[in-house]
């Protein structure tokens, strides 16, 4: 790996783990459906311009199969995902919320083993194990400090549920349809889908456009949905394995920014469980230290 692709890397580590501490700067002046409504409709909108007005012929629409199929993801990966993650965020910490992120692929490996029946190797079980177990070592001192509560970790973990459903069913359907189209369906269907719920649960309380509004749409639209979901493609382009490693040190980042923008404690048992986390990720295979070849185009 070059230099540029270290410095690539670690911009986009960094910028994925900002997502849930932005998520609560917004949440400071406006209720979690609402912001999450107003996000993905916003970059929704950007993104079906830049695909279909600016790059016009280049990206075909989806047929009625596979928009029912985006429906199921934009339902799952973003509405859900994304709009429980918010709520939880209310009562949890940033750096809970970035730990829990990564166990979407061992939760998906258990998935695909029920249902797809695709094997899991001794090793693999272990490292699930060893996953599970870091992450309630990582929970507890935030639940005893009351830096979270049992809904919120009850949410977050309902919330990566459905997006290892999401991956599954990703998976399963295999959409013969660029990624750029498939994220963009994706986000448009989840901010419509929000749309009823955040007005019938969050009718009438009070938002404030100031500073933490505008400062978590203009990042979580511009700085994520977009720039960062550009330059992850890039990075699967060049190298897969090594993307998905830059994915998985999410919590190191996560830990980090949480401490220095809203002062999340560090503790000696968040240490602990972080590195079980990601140890068994590793044993798992979902995390690689190989080398790997870059590739080519």
């Amino acid at each position: 790996m070059g230099f540029k692709g270290l410095m690539l890397g670690l911009l986009f580590t960094v910028l994925y783990a900002s997502g849930a501490v932005a998520m609560k700067f917004g949440l400071q002046s406006a209720p979690p459906l609402t912001l999450a409504t107003m996000r993905f409709i916003i970059a929704g909108i950007l993104l079906l311009i830049y695909i279909y007005v600016l790059q016009r012929g280049k990206y075909r629409m989806p047929n009625k199969r596979e928009f029912w199929i985006l429906f199921w993801l934009g339902l799952l990966n973003t509405s859900l995902f994304l709009g429980l993650g918010l709520i939880a965020l209310q009562t949890i910490s940033s750096s809970i919320f970035n730990l829990f992120v990564p166990v979407n692929a061992l939760l998906y490996a258990l998935l695909a083993f029920l249902f797809l029946g695709q094997k899991i190797r001794l090793k693999e079980w272990g490292g699930i194990v060893i996953s599970f177990t870091g992450l309630f070592i990582a929970s507890y001192p935030s639940l005893v400090g009351s830096h979270a509560t049992n809904g919120g970790i009850l949410l977050l973990a309902v919330a990566i549920m459905s997006m290892a459903i999401g991956s599954l069913i990703y998976k399963k359907m295999d959409l013969q349809l660029p990624s750029i189209v498939i994220n963009t369906w994706q986000v448009v269907f989840g901010g419509l889908i929000l749309v009823i719920p955040a007005l019938l649960l969050e009718a009438g309380q009070p938002i404030k456009m100031d500073m933490n509004v505008i400062g978590y749409l203009l990042w979580s639209v511009f700085a994520l949905s977009i720039f960062n979901l550009s330059l992850w493609f890039y990075l699967l382009k060049k190298d897969a394995i090594t993307a998905n490693n830059w994915l998985l040190l999410n919590p190191v980042a996560g830990y980090i920014l949480g401490a220095i923008l809203l002062g999340e404690p560090i503790t000696q048992l968040s240490v602990i469980g972080a590195v079980l986390v990601l140890f068994g990720l590793y044993l798992s295979g979902n995390f690689s230290i190989k080398p790997t070849k870059p590739s080519v185009s």
